[in-house]
């Protein structure tokens, strides 16, 4: 007998390297090499497939059961935080707020269970037919290794050895943890059968040409397989031709190394395309985890800004639903980090609407109170508005119109409402105490008399160019205020035609005025620069002090317009000439500004 070390083929004693890409093919529908995950854009599309795998027997894989779970939750988590975001934004009481059970939760988890159950029963039965397979394996094995005890027994035999092969061939799966070392031993004892065989030549070169053929054929086949798009596809499609070539006979001692490396060099290349397919995919996850992570980031930064008002509110709040849309564009970040992520972003977004539901309850809240005590003055006007006691009456509108200014804001569209029935009973009862007074007529005539003549001598101004029409048009305005009343009927023609003139005036004053003084600034500011940097740093010091001056002296005039009453004519006229005080100041800070950016870029062309 020759020695079994020398007539071992090449195949067998390459063995250890086969093994990188052969073992997975002994575990038939292991599944357990991860596939691309599907999109689903709905929960009746993932509930279609799961009744899909169900009817059809299917043995999906748990990288897919793992996707349709994920996806499945996500959608359904979605679909809660909105109803109970719309809920809360409805102004619904967040205690109150019920989770409505969701059937196709119920029959996602029906139909999860049984396949859970198809799996485990599945599995069970695929273990023991492995252990099955593994002792028929190992008997085949016992069986050729006592026909090689000599040359005589192996020619006896020859026909017993072919269906043993066959046989083996016919058995599939067994332990992985076994599929090798069987494969080793089966090899060994092989081709030790070979060895001993006396066929005659011709009949010994026909097996092997024949498995030549084959194992060529197998070659063929692998190296197509780096065409194959589907890396996994190919990937496992290699399983199945290593699992042939494995039960294919040996070819002759001098081809069986070139053939194996043949195959192996296809193989590798299917190997490190899956390989690196995966790693793109990890990859794609990492950068998916990052970008979801900043995100979190962002949302948080969102939830600890302090909110002043419902401005404040409807920005964040657009921000955050900006946030959730480009979460949605990114896809899956790894495995056990997905959910983590996940849920690190709802909860920031679950807390910022919490915030937000109680912020606006306590709005309401205050709205309700406020409008209740509008309602109560609105009463009391009412009350009084038919009244004849004119002074005791009239003190009292006014405490009411103070009362009322006391009183924070309601909403917008009832606060017209209310504002609306409030004047009414005030202007009922000042237009009747008004008629009453008809004695003072003669008086508003001639008041009225002597606003018009300064109404014509303002619209005279308008047509004057020079440097002091701004004091002569201060001194008419003053005339005009301390001008008593004028008849009721001619009050809002005069009104209008006064403040257009003078509308007008303060218009063409600020472009004229405006102009010339930056101007002269401007040319002012050369002969400064003469004087060195510190003189107009100097002069912009003095510029910025002012602008600060003016604006807290807008600031004033503002508050104070708020506590006027615009119940009377009169003090209709004294809000106008505030107003135009105010707009006046704000002319000069605008001014202000103008010279302080002439002085930057004086500054700046240095």
């Amino acid at each position: 007998m020759m020695n079994s070390q020398e007539n071992t083929p090449k195949e067998v004693m390459l063995d250890d390297e086969m093994q990188k890409t052969t073992s997975s093919a002994e575990v038939e529908n292991t599944n357990e090499t991860p596939a691309e995950p599907k999109t689903y854009k709905s929960k009746a599309e993932i509930l279609e497939r799961l009744k899909e795998i169900v009817g059809n027997e299917e043995n999906p894989t748990k990288e897919e059961l793992d996707n349709l779970k994920t996806t499945f939750y996500k959608i359904h988590i979605t679909e809660r935080d909105t109803k109970q975001k719309a809920y809360l934004e409805a102004g619904g009481d967040p205690e109150k707020y019920v989770m409505v059970p969701d059937e196709d939760e119920e029959i996602f988890k029906a139909q999860m269970s049984v396949i859970k159950e198809r799996r485990a029963k599945l599995f069970l039965e695929q273990e023991a037919e492995k252990q099955d397979n593994l002792q028929k394996k190992i008997d085949i094995i016992e069986r050729i290794k006592a026909m090689i005890t000599s040359p005589d027994e192996a020619n006896k035999s020859y026909q017993e050895f072919k269906e043993l092969q066959m046989k083996w061939k016919e058995i599939r799966t067994v332990p992985a943890d076994k599929a090798n070392e069987l494969w080793r031993n089966y090899q060994l004892y092989v081709e030790q059968y070979y060895d001993l065989l006396n066929l005659n030549r011709e009949a010994r070169e026909y097996d092997f040409k024949k498995n030549l053929e084959i194992k060529r054929h197998l070659c063929d086949a692998a190296e197509k397989l780096a065409e194959e798009p589907d890396v996994i596809s190919a990937f496992h499609q290699l399983q199945e031709l290593h699992q042939q070539y494995r039960e294919t006979g040996p070819v002759s001692k001098e081809l069986r190394e070139e053939t194996w490396n043949r195959f192996k060099a296809a193989s590798t290349v299917i190997n490190k395309k899956h390989q690196q397919h995966f790693e793109d995919l990890r990859t794609k996850e990492e950068d998916n985890l990052e970008k979801k992570t900043k995100l979190c980031e962002q949302l948080e930064e969102i939830v600890k800004a302090e909110n002043n008002g419902e401005g404040d509110w409807d920005k964040h709040t657009k921000e955050i639903i900006g946030l959730q849309a480009e979460w949605k564009k990114i896809g899956f970040a790894p495995q056990k980090m997905n959910v983590k992520i996940f849920e690190r972003f709802r909860a920031s977004c679950d807390e910022f609407f919490g915030n937000k539901a109680e912020h606006f309850k306590e709005v309401k809240l205050h709205f309700n109170e406020n409008t209740e005590k509008k309602q109560n003055l609105i009463e009391q006007a009412e009350s009084l508005k038919d009244s004849t006691d004119w002074k005791a009456t009239t003190d009292k509108f006014i405490a009411l119109q103070k009362d009322w200014k006391t009183i924070g804001p309601v909403p917008k569209k009832l606060g017209d409402e209310l504002w609306t029935k409030f004047l009414s009973a005030c202007n009922k009862f000042f237009e009747a105490r008004n008629a009453a007074n008809a004695g003072t007529r003669n008086e508003e005539h001639s008041n009225l008399s002597k606003k018009k003549d300064i109404i014509s001598e303002l619209k005279t101004l308008a047509e004057e160019v020079s440097d002091n029409v701004q004091d002569k048009v201060q001194k008419l305005v003053e005339e005009y205020n301390n001008i008593g009343h004028v008849p009721y009927k001619e009050k809002d023609t005069l009104y209008k035609e006064y403040h257009d003139i003078l509308d007008k005036l303060y218009k063409d004053l600020h472009i004229s005025i405006a102009k010339r003084r930056i101007d002269n600034f401007r040319n002012n500011l050369r002969n400064v620069a003469k004087n060195g940097e510190d003189a107009i740093d100097n002069e912009r010091g003095r510029l910025m002090r002012r602008y600060e001056s003016l604006k807290q002296e807008i600031i004033t005039y503002e508050n104070n317009l708020g506590f006027l009453s615009v119940s009377s004519k009169k003090g209709n006229s004294l809000i106008d000439e505030m107003n135009h005080k105010v707009q006046k100041l704000k002319d000069d800070v605008e001014l202000i500004k103008q010279k302080i950016k002439a002085i930057d870029a004086e500054n700046f062309n240095k």
